[in-house]
Parts: structure tokens; C-alpha cells; sequence
């Protein structure tokens, strides 16, 4: 017969009290779940703090703010019956005078009414440079040459300081043919100036210029010459 030999690892006896120890553990364990356990439900309340409090206290008084009604509307004021008094015949009353003849001291205020602005032609208060027709001296320019000649004055001013020249002279004929706006344009001397000056206003009526078959206001320019005789 053969004797089998185990090792000593092998042998279980050895482990035998470390397994009943394993065995009690987990049988405790199994009994102590077994008691903790319970059907009941278990609620979990949380206090509320000061703030939510007073957020909800808040919002209930403005909810019933909300929900007040408004008051009724004040009744309608009555109406006032105006009281007719009856007098008799037998009692006086204070006579009423109308007068109604017009009082003569009395002032009239008296309203004139807006006089009518007319409105000029703007062509009217026009003065022309060149027209279709220029306005003309009475007889011509011939005429105007011997006009200068018989009214001209020389200033002894300039005679005695041997000045002489020619003043160009401009003016305005107007639709009327008088002369106006007298200028000099081109001097000669200040004497001669204010000579030439005076003979152009002293001049007759021109017939005046014409645009369109129509007298209109139109510049004029003349050289006026003064000349010694040596």
C-alpha cells in the first residue's frame, strides 16, 4: 500500500477556526440588516429660513391688496329745481328802462378797413444798360453837342492852372425821360468834376428808352471835354 503525503499547505484543518470566525461575521451582519430594516416612510422637514418667510408674508399681502375692490362710485348729485316765486298784482316791482334812442355823446369807434397793397410790376423799378432802343437828347446827338457848347461854365480854377480834359459822366434817363443818379465815372479834376455834374442835371427831358415797345429806366454814359482856347 501506497501512503499519499500532503503537504502542510494543503492540510484544511489548520484553517478550520478562521472560517467558523468568517461564518459568525457574516451571519451578525445578515441578523443586524435584517432589524435595521423597516417599512416605514420617513419624511424629512426643512425649517424655512427668516427670508422665505417674509418673501411669502409679502406676497400674501400684496395678493389681497390685489383682490380689494374698488369703492362704488359717489351717487349723482340731485338736481336743483330752481323755485319760481309768485307775486301778486297788488305788489310793486322795480321798473326796468330800455332806452333805445342811439346816444348821441357816445364814441363811435370807427374801423377802417386794410387799404389794398397794389403790387408794382417788378420790371417797373428796372434800370436797363442796353435797351432794344436807347434813350435819346431832344434833336439828337448833334443837339447835345451844341448844348454842352452854350451851357458849359469853365471853373476859373482851372483856367488859371491851365487844366483841362474829360470827365465821362453817367446817369439815369428814366422812363419819364428826366435825369437822375448822376455819377462821375472817370475824373478830370474836382472842378471840372462838380461842372460837369451840374451841366448834366441842368439838361431838358430825354426821350427815354424803350424795351419791348415799352419806356423803361436806362444808364446813359457822355464824356463831357473841357478845352482852353490858346
Amino acid at each position: 500500500m501506497i501512503d499519499v503525503k500532503k503537504t502542510p499547505k494543503a492540510n484544511l484543518e489548520d484553517k478550520r477556526f478562521t472560517y467558523i470566525l468568517m461564518g459568525l461575521v457574516l451571519s451578525l451582519g445578515v441578523f443586524y440588516v435584517a432589524f435595521e430594516w423597516t417599512d416605514k416612510e420617513i419624511t424629512v422637514y426643512e425649517q424655512a429660513t427668516d427670508e422665505e418667510v417674509f418673501f411669502e408674508e409679502e406676497m400674501i399681502e400684496q395678493t389681497v391688496q390685489e383682490e380689494q375692490t374698488a369703492p362704488p362710485p359717489p351717487p349723482p348729485a340731485p338736481d336743483i329745481i330752481e323755485e319760481i316765486q309768485i307775486v301778486d298784482d297788488d305788489v310793486e316791482t322795480e321798473d326796468i328802462q330800455i332806452n333805445t334812442e342811439d346816444d348821441q355823446n357816445q364814441v363811435q369807434e370807427v374801423i377802417q378797413a386794410p387799404v389794398a397793397v397794389i403790387e408794382e410790376d417788378p420790371e417797373e423799378n428796372v434800370v436797363f444798360v442796353v435797351v432794344e432802343k436807347m434813350p435819346e437828347f431832344p434833336g439828337g446827338q448833334k443837339e447835345l453837342m451844341k448844348y454842352f457848347s452854350e451851357n458849359i461854365k469853365y471853373p476859373i480854377i482851372a483856367q488859371e492852372n491851365g487844366i483841362q480834359g474829360r470827365v465821362i459822366v453817367q446817369f439815369t434817363v428814366r422812363k419819364d425821360g428826366s435825369i437822375d443818379d448822376v455819377q462821375v465815372v472817370r475824373s478830370a479834376d474836382p472842378s471840372l468834376d462838380k461842372e460837369a455834374i451840374r451841366l448834366i442835371k441842368s439838361m431838358p427831358k430825354w426821350t427815354p428808352g424803350q424795351q419791348r415797345g415799352k419806356a423803361v429806366h436806362c444808364k446813359f454814359t457822355v464824356p463831357v471835354v473841357f478845352k482852353l482856347q490858346m
